[in-house]
């Protein structure tokens, strides 16, 4: 059984500053209060896709956008806009595997801390159960 998106499409949007083409994002799937797990299904004409995969850059910004829409989501709740986030440093980083056009790859967010208008946030991306990718992020955010 599939599970149903909490958020999608042009919802997820209005947590994110960026704008197409370069929306990593399509889908929340759930957000609790240091977690949450969001969605993109890879199509051939997303900017980071080449020969038929999400190439390496694609798959960094679709979790770093994770988080920011993870961070937009708590805003929304508040009746905030989302704020604009900033790759701080992307560290222990990996890439096992690249997915292709029509898969969906799943990335969990966890936040690891938070002080100073700086979060650190640890991702897990999926295929299919299969992990592809992951590591952690650290994001300044603008007041």
């Amino acid at each position: 059984m599939e599970q149903k998106a909490l958020m999608t499409g042009p919802e997820v949007f209005e947590l994110l500053p960026q704008r197409p083409p370069m929306i990593m994002v399509d889908k929340l799937y759930n957000a609790g209060k240091q977690c949450a797990e969001t969605g993109l299904t890879v199509l051939k004409d997303n900017v980071f896709c080449l020969d038929g995969h999400l190439i390496e850059p694609g798959i960094v910004e679709h979790s770093a956008q994770s988080a920011a829409v993870f961070a937009g989501y708590k805003y929304y709740l508040c009746g905030e806009k989302p704020h604009i986030g900033l790759i701080g440093e992307i560290k222990d980083f990996h890439i096992r595997r690249l997915p292709a056009v029509g898969e969906e790859i799943r990335t969990e967010v966890t936040i690891l801390g938070e002080a100073f208008g700086m979060s650190l946030v640890e991702t897990v991306s999926t295929v299919s159960g299969e992990e592809v990718a992951g590591g952690r992020i650290k994001i300044f955010i603008q007041e």
